[in-house]
Parts: structure tokens; C-alpha cells; sequence
């Protein structure tokens, strides 16, 4: 199975902004682009991603919280989470890991190596399953 449908949770405008040229025009994923963890959550179900991107620092609902809310919605209870972020000490990245996470990415990334990261993230997954 390809990875194609992409949602990215980042409250910070110009990270969505490159997140989004990295992830449609350099690796042609259908993309959701939400600013906020509500927002992701209201959305998250009619778009179906195969995979999501989660900032983890957000102001009213963090990453961790916005992932336990996609986690009590049936549909995303298997959907792969890939949380983003600068704030990457060994002791938080296994926090999120153990959270649920399949993978933290740092930032800052690279946009033009962000999707094939993906890409190669969400196969490590289907080959775990």
C-alpha cells in the first residue's frame, strides 16, 4: 500500500506553509493542513488520512492530547502518528513514542526530504502489522 493521504496538525502558520509545499508539490500527497488540534479533530474523519503529521507544542490542545482524542475515534484508533517537533530531548521523544507515536521527527526538517521520510516511515509500519 502507498502513502497518499497525508493530514498535518501545526499551529505555527509559516512551518504549515513549507509542511504543505513538502508534502504536495514535492511529494504529491493528498493533504489535510490543520492550524489547530480541534480543528484536526473536527476534520480528521471525512478526510481519512493514511497517516498524520502532529506538532506537539500547540496552545489550547497539545500533540499528546489531540492524539488521544483521534485514538477514542474508531476509525483513527490504528491510523500511524508521526509527531513533529524542535523540542527533542531522549526522555520526550520516548514519552511520545510511548504515547503512541510510530516516529518524532525534528525540527527543523528538511521539506524536500520530509515526504520520502514519510513515505519510508509509514512502510516500516506496514511491515510491523
Amino acid at each position: 500500500m502507498v502513502l497518499e493521504r497525508v493530514m498535518h496538525v501545526e499551529d505555527d502558520e509559516s512551518i504549515r506553509a513549507v509542511a504543505e509545499i513538502a508534502l504536495t508539490d514535492v511529494a504529491g500527497f493528498e493533504l489535510l493542513s490543520c492550524d489547530s488540534g480541534q480543528r484536526a479533530l473536527a476534520q480528521v474523519e471525512a478526510f481519512a488520512p493514511q497517516l498524520i503529521l502532529l506538532d506537539v507544542m500547540m496552545p489550547q490542545m497539545d500533540g499528546l492530547q489531540t492524539l488521544a482524542g483521534l485514538r477514542q475515534l474508531p476509525s483513527m484508533a490504528q491510523v500511524p502518528v508521526v509527531f513533529m517537533t524542535a523540542k527533542i530531548q531522549q526522555a520526550e521523544k520516548q514519552q511520545y513514542l510511548d504515547a503512541g507515536a510510530i516516529a518524532v521527527i525534528d525540527k527543523p526538517f528538511d521539506p524536500m526530504l520530509l515526504g520520502d521520510t514519510l513515505h519510508g516511515l509509514y512502510q516500516q509500519y506496514l511491515e510491523q502489522q
